[in-house]
């Protein structure tokens, strides 16, 4: 998975990565970019000396039952310019499910964003990641929600609209944005 996210960066091949999706995509960029060889995620190395992707802080380790992040949530965009945001209609925030019990450690979110990986959707904390971006890039999205769960098959989620267009080199014609932004012309 880690290899997958790191072609689709490097190669400017769309990425949506759902849930631990776009916890791989924070780990490679980690990896790769930032130069933090061991990082990962406490859910595979309890021992990584750079954990970027964490238990969450709130939830029982040792009760496993009802101690997942579940059910719809907020996400109100940070930046309200980004591509995900333009993907909903340009809304303050956006209501999606979760299912999860690991996060992005908010201690490595600064130095991931010097590097060029945008955390543009955040929970009402503003210290739970919920979406990411990546600079100049045609369409490299990771949502910490799952999309699928509001999916519907005329009605498809965002990203996934998103996704299709990136991939078929239509995505001005839903965004209105310039090739350089968000993909491909038409």
């Amino acid at each position: 998975m880690i290899l997958a996210a790191k072609y689709a960066r490097e190669n400017k091949v769309p990425y949506l990565g759902i849930c631990l999706g776009m916890q791989i995509s924070v780990i490679e960029m980690s990896r790769h970019v930032l130069g933090l060889g061991n990082a990962d995620s406490e859910e595979f190395n309890t021992d990584t000396p750079d954990c970027v992707v964490m238990y969450m802080p709130e939830v029982s380790k040792t009760h496993l039952g009802n101690t997942m992040r579940l059910g719809c949530r907020r996400t109100f965009f940070r930046k309200p310019d980004c591509l995900t945001s333009k993907l909903y209609g340009n809304p303050p925030h956006v209501d999606e499910r979760h299912r999860h019990r690991y996060e992005v450690n908010p201690s490595f979110v600064p130095m991931l964003e010097n590097a060029g990986l945008q955390f543009v959707g955040c929970d009402e904390s503003g210290n739970r990641m919920e979406i990411v971006e990546l600079q100049d890039h045609p369409f490299y999205i990771g949502v910490q929600f799952h999309p699928e769960f509001k999916s519907r098959p005329r009605k498809p989620s965002p990203p996934f609209t998103g996704l299709i267009l990136a991939a078929t080199e239509r995505m001005r014609t839903l965004t209105n944005v310039s090739n350089g932004d968000a993909g491909a012309s038409e």
